[in-house]
């Protein structure tokens, strides 16, 4: 396929089937339409392998009784000699999973579909004792016609067998079903699953082109002369547009009808407005309405220009990005819709306009959740094109790559978050045509394209002098990870914008200061924690203010893409089992989870989250201090002090004595003297820190660090105290240590116990620490340096639940969390 020769590429696009996240059933107003089933209890599930689970009369009465989304391997327990790479969790190995389907004595003519958002790895799915089908990559989406495995009215088993023994991982990838099942019943005339697709070719200041295609199935063995009607509905939920169309469709065939509507003066989805349409399509066999399915999208353009970078709606735009892997922390690969929101929250308040997947096909939700919170999308499918894809040794590579692109891209083209598709993240052997590695390149891209000609399609490179080899040649924008390593490329071929696809890599350990401060960024001690002053990374990376810095001095950088917006299980570098090794150290003290994360593994931001904030949202407020101020047993008698602020300057007092005012310098040649205030030789004197920030010589604000008493008590503190009973909806309590004055405690490690009364549970509990061995799930949390998390989950009743914790000598707290 020719590459495209103008990244003036301007479309809408936006899709998402609000069939998915209720509880138990979700029908059309007319039960004869569609009727969509979240399956999510009623399992029973049990390791290793079980051949005979597959059939009726397999006795399963001992096994586990759990709901999905599931993880199987984050209850642990830990395996401490095991690889910190992927968390030392034992995601190895085989499970099954087993229930009954409810299907109707008179179902007659209808289609029973199974979808799956994501089973690890390698799924065999059985009903009635039948393989019904299979799939190969434990991150995508799939679905299943098993109508003809069913006994309507009978009794219905269904069976899954996940295998995670021929999957590769770099980080904890899960294990089992770990993203929502739907089980759908349709007419044999229906839109088929992810079947509708909306573009618009056009897009006006006053108008715009609607083009929806609708792919319609006909299972009958006659003709269809059919009748498919496309109404759009705006934001407020008002007929703004109708149109239709009568197509035949031959016997055990499909038909992709399209239709174009167009809008009178839109409203454009935008980042700072994300409207969403909604398009309800009616499909009609004859004169009866048989099938009726809703889809969300939104109007607006986009286009890359090689030397400004990404425009929105003719706006430009700069990526203030992160990477998010697909773990959310004590909860594991199982997805929560809620952990998923409040990570993306948290990223928002921070700064954050556009979410990259790290590496894989993620959670339909997100890109949901993204549309609606008007977050940009750039929207991965592989991190390798090994095991670590699904791709062993007898894959036949045109075939997975046609399937898995397929599903991935079809399922995701419409939404308007979505702005860029990647193919692959530092693929070595494909960025220096090794094996056929631009073959393999171009048959992924044009999957991409064919099923996808709307956006821009990306290759994430790593390797600097395989720009040489021309691999952009292939795709549409250059994406570089690290220490300017788009140089090369963007001289090779200047016509092409450029991303920052992983930016920094700056490791830090939340409430960890450790002396004296680094010369270097790759100097690392045996502590097996790393200093949050946010002077450290990795040899391959660099900290996080000379990605800015880079930025200004190279203006046709469209953005960045941090690495990574939360710590994540896994990839504990600098304290991975062979680095551990290199320190003479054993593989049992190898970490478990990351540090490169801004905010740690349960959501508590680290220091660098403000420094971030500081310069993404200059026009909000921020003056933060650090380190804390609690320093009467510290080995040297200075300690240095660092404050971010969207300032310009700072004055630092300690006791009421000024210590100086520091202003920062924009045309420094070092990074930090640009974005940061510091005061390197504070003499320490216990009491009151406190900073006072200006902007343009006026004073925009101040903060205070204390040196706090003794830890006494204990407080709650929830995220939410309502939350909904379905059995998913979740409230993330923090807990936190003071003393007797009201000041949190930055160095309290007590244990804190955990009860709670009413229709809850604990689904998740943890404090951050990359060393911890502490079990997930848990009535009980460690505090890590003065702070820890319950993660609360609702059931499938409404009460009030009460969160009780206690600690030997302190006052205990309790909270009220209302389920719905």
């Amino acid at each position: 396929m020719k590459v495209f020769s103008s990244f003036f590429l301007s479309i809408i696009s936006s899709l998402f089937l609000f069939s998915g996240v209720m509880a138990f059933q979700q029908q059309s107003p007319d039960q004869n339409l569609r009727q969509v089933t979240t399956l999510q209890t009623g399992w029973t599930f049990a390791k290793s392998n079980h051949p005979q689970a597959k059939t009726l009369d397999f006795d399963d009465s001992d096994w586990e009784q759990v709901s999905v989304p599931h993880d199987w391997a984050i209850s642990g327990p830990f395996i401490m000699d095991g690889d910190g790479s992927t968390a030392k969790l034992p995601w190895k190995g085989q499970g099954w999973y087993r229930r009954t389907l409810d299907i109707p004595a008179d179902l007659g003519n209808k289609r029973v579909y199974l979808e799956f958002d994501g089973v690890m790895a390698f799924p065999k799915i059985y009903v009635n004792g039948e393989l019904a089908g299979k799939w190969d990559y434990g991150y995508n989406s799939f679905y299943l016609d098993v109508t003809e495995h069913l006994s309507p009215g009978g009794e219905n088993l269904l069976a899954v067998h996940a295998d995670t023994r021929q999957h590769d991982s770099r980080w904890y990838p899960g294990a089992g079903i770990y993203r929502k099942v739907q089980m759908k019943i349709v007419n044999p005339v229906h839109v088929d699953i992810w079947g509708t697709y909306i573009t618009t070719p056009i897009v006006k200041p006053n108008y715009a082109d609607v083009r929806i295609r609708t792919t319609v199935e006909n299972k009958t063995q006659n003709d269809a002369d059919i009748k498919v009607e496309q109404i759009i509905y705006s934001p407020g939920g008002n007929e703004v547009g109708r149109g239709d169309i009568t197509p035949t469709i031959k016997a055990n065939s499909e038909a992709q009808p399209e239709v174009t509507i167009t809008l009178t003066d839109p409203q454009r989805w935008d980042i700072d407005n994300p409207v969403l349409y909604t398009a309800k399509t009616l499909v009609y066999n004859g004169d009866e309405l048989v099938d009726s399915y809703k889809t969300t999208f939104g109007v607006r353009t986009i286009r890359f220009t090689a030397d400004n970078g990404f425009y929105l709606n003719d706006r430009r735009v700069q990526f203030k990005g992160v990477n998010l892997h697909h773990g959310h922390g004590p909860l594991g690969a199982a997805f929560h819709p809620r952990a998923m929101e409040r990570q993306l929250q948290i990223m928002k308040d921070m700064g954050v306009n556009a979410i990259r997947t790290s590496h894989n096909t993620a959670a339909p939700e997100l890109l949901e959740l993204c549309d609606k919170m008007g977050l940009l999308f750039f929207n991965e499918v592989f991190d390798k094109y090994d095991e670590k894809a699904g791709i062993t040794d007898t894959t036949d590579f045109d075939s997975f790559a046609r399937r898995n692109i397929r599903n991935h891209v079809v399922r995701d083209r419409n939404h308007p978050s979505l702005f860029l598709w990647s193919v692959g993240n530092e693929i070595g052997d494909v960025q220096w045509n090794v094996d056929n590695g631009f073959q393999r390149l171009n048959t992924m891209v044009s999957y991409t394209r064919m099923y996808d000609p709307t956006r821009p399609v990306t290759l994430v490179n790593d390797q600097t002098e395989g720009a040489r080899m021309r691999h952009f040649d292939y795709y549409d924008v250059h994406s570089w990870n690290y220490n300017r390593r788009y140089r090369i490329a963007r001289q090779m071929e200047p016509n092409k914008a450029v991303i920052i696809s992983e930016s920094a890599s700056t490791v830090s350990t939340r409430g960890f200061y450790e002396f004296p401060l680094p010369d270097e960024h790759t100097y690392f001690t045996k502590s097996l924690q790393v200093s949050s002053y946010d002077l450290n990374a990795p040899w391959w990376a660099e900290i996080a203010d000379d990605d800015f810095m880079w930025q200004q001095q190279e203006p046709y950088i469209a953005g960045e893409f941090v690495w990574t917006g939360f710590d994540y299980l896994g990839e504990p570098t600098p304290y991975a089992n062979n680095q551990v090794q290199d320190m003479g150290m054993t593989d049992r003290e190898a970490s478990r989870s990351s540090y490169f994360g801004i905010v740690d593994l349960v959501g508590i931001p680290k220091d660098r989250f403000y420094l971030y904030k500081s310069y993404w949202k200059p026009q909000e407020t921020t003056i933060h201090i650090l380190p804390h101020w609690n320093w009467e047993d510290a080995d040297q008698d200075t300690i240095p002090v660092f404050v971010y602020t969207n300032g310009d300057c700072a004055e630092l007092f300690l006791n009421g004595d000024s210590q100086g005012k520091q202003c920062k310098n924009p045309k420094s040649e070092t990074s930090v003297e640009r974005f940061r205030l510091m005061w390197d030789d504070v003499v320490y004197e216990p009491g009151e820190l406190k900073a006072v920030a200006y902007k343009e010589g006026v004073k925009i604000g101040e903060e205070i660090k204390k040196t706090t008493g003794e830890a006494t008590k204990l407080k709650l503190t929830p995220d939410r105290t309502a939350i909904t009973a379905d059995g998913m909806d979740l409230s993330y309590i923090l807990v936190e240590a003071f003393d007797a004055e009201g000041n949190a405690h930055p160095l309290s490690d007590e244990r804190v116990n955990i009860s709670l009364e009413g229709p809850a549970q604990i689904a998740g509990v943890g404090n951050g620490n990359p060393q911890s061995f502490e079990p997930f799930q848990a009535d009980y949390a460690d505090l890590f340096y003065g702070k820890a998390m319950i993660i609360l989950k609702s059931k499938h009743q409404a009460g009030k639940v009460t969160v009780n914790v206690s600690a030997d000598g302190f006052e205990g707290d309790a909270a009220e969390i209302v389920v719905k």
